[in-house]
């Protein structure tokens, strides 16, 4: 007897037809599309565009060029190969990076200078030679 009435709870209401149901499961599907679709407009497009113009300009490197690599070092491009870069760093330093950790090209005005260094160091000093107020 309990058997029965489980069933008959399943069966579908008298009246609706034979597929009510079935658009349910279309409808409760169409939120995830959703999601998928504002991730991929969101994150992942774009993500590939910039992988896309980073792949561009690994490729555009030449001799000259000034760059920051991935390590946070500043240089100028000495010689390139397929897969290696020598970079000088410093006169007479020339260090061999992989050209896939350049991390871009590099405006020189903004590599710290020994110049600002210094400049740094004469503001600091001046600050501690100044005897402060007191109120």
């Amino acid at each position: 007897m309990m058997l029965t009435s489980v069933a008959y709870a399943m069966g579908q209401i008298p009246g609706t037809g034979g597929d009510g149901g079935q658009g349910g499961g279309l409808m409760s599907f169409l939120p995830l599309v959703l999601m998928f679709v504002i991730f991929y407009f969101l994150l992942i497009r774009p993500q590939q565009k910039k992988q896309k113009e980073m792949r561009e300009m690994l490729k555009q490197l030449k001799r000259g060029d000034k760059i920051l690599t991935g390590g946070g070092i500043y240089g100028r491009i000495e010689s390139i190969t397929d897969d290696k870069v020598n970079v000088e760093i410093a006169p007479n330093v020339v260090i061999t990076v992989m050209r896939s950790y350049v991390a871009g090209l590099a405006d020189m005005a903004q590599a710290p200078s020994k110049k600002d260094d210094k400049k740094a160091v004469k503001a600091d000093e001046k600050k501690e030679d100044k005897p402060e107020e007191k109120k």
